[in-house]
């Protein structure tokens, strides 16, 4: 199974608007919701990687034919 290249670039780029957010929040004094930014962009590259790995699991039990 190979990972398409299109998931690690939306991953690449949530990671540069979450960083670029970041830096602007910060330095306008948000702390807070710049925190808030980067925990959400976390969550949504998390649930991307947990799609992935219910896929490898569905190809693991289809290989072994486990049901």
């Amino acid at each position: 199974m190979s990972v398409d290249i299109d998931l690690i670039f939306k991953i690449a780029a949530i990671g540069i608007l979450v960083a670029i957010l970041n830096r602007v929040l910060v330095q306008s004094g948000r702390e807070e919701i710049a925190m808030m930014t980067t925990l959400a962009g976390l969550v949504i590259v998390l649930l991307m990687v947990v799609d992935l790995i219910n896929q490898l699991f569905q190809t693991i039990k289809s290989i072994f034919q486990l049901y």
